[in-house]
């Protein structure tokens, strides 16, 4: 291919067919689980608390990547070189940490106090009884959430367009389209079993793809050899400033903030299972990063000028590398892999936005006290799902900003927010419900500040000093307001097995 040129997808038959067989399959699922899912807001929103180890594990990592991963994450290694391995580097482990120690103590309060959501658990830890700390809890997930899932529908638009030749905009409503159809029907269980079956899509595209390409240019030390040519920092993983990579690394701050992948620790059968998951949810992060990291260096190979790429758009690689190096079928699953790591995180963080709408503020603030109907709690969340899925498309449209960067936002505002407090909540019997109003919006205002001050969001990423801020302002805050009583029997629901099993045994007793 000559310097300079441009490079087309060209639409071939199989990949579309490919492409179709694994639309039906992720429908086909939520059909599948609508019978399940419609029983009461449990199954819609947590899946009975019934999901199995493995499912955790792949579903827990794939909400937690999104296009990020495939568009944003492939792009920058592109552009950086090397050196983008520390944006993977922070969130691998954190999520490892978080599977390990923060999931098992969240999962056994979660069933003791039947909490289904995240403000389910502030409420309950911090005795919410005028249900302020849930309602602000609320507003501050949906404020994210839609921005979230907004992004994932121009992601799915890009897509469209690199892969198909479809119009951007056309791309993004048959992404929403796509996205609101199986998680309205199939709620939860829907939602956890398309991301384990898409976690196989977006691993079998990542390894395939850099491994295919790599040695289609005579092997690695080739490739090594003419990114040093091309610049000496495409082969240093450490030519990044001490700035950026702090803020790369910082990036790991956000999962214990996003609610989407806390629900997963919720959701798990047996919480003793969790280290399980967290082997396998840790291999499964560390290829997918892989992956998309030796695309990036690969496609700079293959296409040393940005301007080589449709739109010079450097999320436009992964596509345009893999028509030019995989079978049309195989192709077909490349595209696949990107619509998987989309839907499988704006799908929870659909739910995620429902249930603080039903859950946390029609069902325990409007209604509080009063016995509701299961199935018409399912029903509204089914309608409110599909509102914000209007909401997020227009917005969504709307957006002109880079998919990487609008998602690096709102994971920064949930993590700066959310991050902190839960996990002092969980750990430290000091934590007052005052100090995380204050962590709550301490976390979100300065994200929201950082991020439109040019000097300070050009000299580090805002989720660190903003989730910094939080935990001071949470501590501080704590150290002069009034613990919640019985907070030692608080903490026993999080640490001692036996009160889940005394648990079960009342709970199995009351219903005989």
């Amino acid at each position: 291919m000559p310097e300079g040129t441009i490079t087309e997808i060209q639409v071939n038959p199989y990949s579309i067919i490919t492409f179709i067989g694994y639309l039906m399959l992720v429908i086909g699922i939520g059909i599948y689980a609508a019978k399940f899912s419609s029983s009461g807001v449990k199954a819609y929103f947590v899946g009975g608390r019934q999901m199995n180890r493995f499912v955790v594990a792949l579903s827990a990592v794939v909400s937690g990547r999104s296009s990020w991963l495939l568009l944003g994450v492939t792009g920058m290694a592109y552009k950086m070189g090397p050196c983008a391995v520390w944006a993977v580097v922070g969130y691998i482990i954190v999520e490892l940490f978080l599977f390990l120690f923060y999931a098992k103590r969240l999962r056994r309060f979660s069933e003791v106090y039947d909490c289904i959501t995240l403000p389910d658990f502030f409420a309950s830890r911090f005795d919410d009884k005028n249900g302020r700390l849930r309602s602000a809890l609320a507003v501050i997930i949906l404020i994210f959430m839609i921005s979230y899932v907004g992004a994932q529908f121009v992601g799915g638009g890009k897509a469209f367009a690199a892969s198909f030749n479809i119009d951007q905009t056309t791309g993004i409503i048959i992404t929403a389209a796509i996205v609101l159809l199986y998680t309205m029907l199939g709620g939860f269980l829907a939602v956890s079993l398309t991301d384990m079956f898409q976690a196989f899509f977006m691993i079998f595209a990542l390894l395939i793809l850099p491994i295919i390409a790599i040695l289609d240019k005579g092997g690695l030390s080739i490739v090594l050899q003419q990114l040093k040519a091309l610049d000496p920092a495409f082969v240093d993983p450490f030519a990044i400033s001490i700035g950026a990579a702090i803020g790369f690394l910082g990036i790991g701050l956000g999962s214990p903030g996003n609610p989407h992948i806390i629900a997963r620790y919720m959701s798990i059968d047996d919480p003793e299972q969790l280290r399980y998951s967290a082997v396998v949810g840790t291999i499964w992060n560390v290829a997918m990063a892989w992956g998309a990291l030796f695309i990036g260096l690969a496609g700079r190979v293959y296409f040393p000028d940005v301007n080589m790429l449709p739109g010079g758009d450097t999320e436009n690689l992964y596509p345009v590398l893999a028509q030019q190096h995989l079978h049309p079928i195989l192709f077909g699953m490349v595209v696949a892999s990107i619509f998987a790591a989309i839907m499988s995180t704006a799908d929870s963080q659909l739910l995620v936005a429902a249930s603080s709408v039903v859950r946390d503020i029609y069902e325990k603030v409007i209604k509080k006290g009063e016995t509701l109907d299961q199935k018409k709690l399912v029903l509204y969340s089914r309608i409110t799902v599909f509102i914000l899925v209007a909401v997020s498309l227009i917005l969504g449209m709307l957006a002109q900003q880079l998919v990487f960067w609008l998602v690096l936002f709102a994971w920064a505002g949930l993590g700066a927010s959310l991050g902190p407090t839960s996990i002092l909540a969980l750990y430290w019997k000091g934590t007052t419900k005052a100090g995380i109003f204050a962590g709550l919006f301490t976390g979100t205002i300065v994200t929201i500040l950082w991020y439109n001050i040019p000097t300070l969001k050009s000299n580090l990423y805002e989720l660190v000093p903003a989730f910094l801020l939080s935990l001071l302002a949470t501590v501080l805050v704590s150290k002069f307001t009034q613990k919640p009583e019985a907070v030692d029997e608080l903490f026993k629901a999080m640490e001692n097995i036996s009160s889940m099993a005394e648990h079960r045994r009342n709970t199995e007793g009351q219903n005989k």
